[in-house]
């Protein structure tokens, strides 16, 4: 997971509302429905001290109907009597969370958008395709491309000139794929997919796969489910075709990632410099050098929670605050060890991956690092 989507939140200086809520089946996304957890949300903030101009934004937007839609959930981040971001979630949190700090909390997206990697969903038929988006905060349209229209129907006849006609029929096909290709490769481009799927007509599906570049073709993945035509009935199973895909692409990456995570710690206990960083003090100082490269998270770590020090700047973050000062911090002010460092890795465009359990850092955090430097 990429935290570029969080870029709004860098350049202002807090303290921070942040309210993750569910908001319920669409059918339940009623107005009095929002107002109980809209009020219910800004009662909580007053407690926790937050001023009277943020309440009411916070207010405000969890009054209206959510982002793209009707998501599972939303996370709404607020500063200075203003809503900087409202992000939808495909997925509902466990429990509402309502906090007033130093620094946004960002730990819910890690949550529950860290195992939803973005996939470009493309459904193809002899005469173009349609394109859908779908990631860790909803889904969306991504545009259509048309091909020839026709000859594109082969016919039932032996004879020799409808022989030729059906050549003339795949020879639009194969056009018409040629066409998919090239749009489904500039998307690909342009929003950085993790994964692809092909969805609808099978002898297409092929076609465009064999004419796409390899970067792309190494992504991508055919469904035997979905259709272009309106009102198809396998919708359910598309669906879930897309979630094996993006479960089983996030898995795959987040073990190589462990992999060599391990891998670098075990040189930390050689003569050698390790790619590596454990324990919270190691990777405020790789924050601060802008060496992390994908960050490693159990929100039930530990030291998640840990008390660190930030300034308004991303790079002003310090396990001490006596070492707040020499970094430029004019009032350094508290903050969870988590949110400092995902503000980090949003600010330099590290990865954050959340791991559980057995498979996860000391205390919950950990980052495999862009360059190692020398035991000091």
């Amino acid at each position: 997971m990429e935290l570029d989507f969080a870029a709004p939140l860098l350049d202002r200086p807090g303290p921070w509302a942040t309210v993750c809520v569910a908001t319920g089946r669409p059918a339940e996304d009623t107005a009095a429905r929002r107002e109980l957890a809209a009020r219910a949300a800004r009662d909580e903030l007053e407690a926790h001290g937050a001023d009277r101009e943020t309440r009411e934004a916070v207010h405000r937007a969890l009054t209206t109907p959510a982002p793209g839609g009707s998501p599972a959930g939303r996370v709404v981040y607020a500063t200075a009597g203003q809503v900087v971001l409202d992000v939808p979630l495909a997925r509902a949190p466990a429990t509402d969370l309502v906090d007033f700090s130093a620094l946004p909390r960002l730990t819910p997206l890690v949550e529950l958008a860290a195992r939803e990697p973005t996939c470009l969903l493309a459904r193809v038929d002899r005469t173009g395709a349609d394109f859908w988006l779908r990631s860790g905060t909803g889904a969306h349209a991504a545009g259509e491309v048309s091909g020839e229209r026709w000859p594109v129907h082969r016919t039932a006849s032996a004879d020799w000139s409808e022989h030729h006609f059906d050549r003339s029929v795949e020879e639009t096909w194969e056009r018409n794929a040629t066409v998919v290709a090239e749009e489904l490769s500039r998307l690909w481009r342009r929003c950085g997919a993790d994964v692809v799927v092909l969805a609808g007509d099978p002898r297409i599906r092929h076609e465009v796969r064999m004419r796409l570049p390899g970067p792309v073709r190494a992504v991508t993945t055919e469904s035997e489910h979905g259709s272009r035509a309106a009102g198809s009935g396998d919708r359910g199973r598309l669906d879930h075709d897309v979630d094996r895909v993006r479960h089983d692409r996030v898995r795959e990456h987040t073990l190589d990632v462990l992999e060599r995570y391990r891998a670098e710690r075990a040189k930390a206990t050689g003569a050698g410099p390790a790619a590596a960083a454990e324990g919270v003090p190691a990777l405020v100082e790789a924050a601060r050098e802008h060496r992390i490269a994908a960050l490693l998270i159990d929100p039930d770590g530990s030291d998640v929670a840990r008390e660190v020090w930030v300034g308004t700047d991303p790079d002003q973050v310090s396990d001490r605050r006596t070492d707040s000062a020499y970094l430029g911090a004019v009032r350094p002010a508290p903050a969870r060890a988590d949110d400092a460092l995902l503000r980090s890795a949003a600010a330099t465009g590290a990865e954050v991956l959340r791991v559980d359990g057995a498979e996860a850092p000391a205390g919950g955090l950990g980052a495999l690092l862009r360059w190692a430097e020398p035991a000091r």
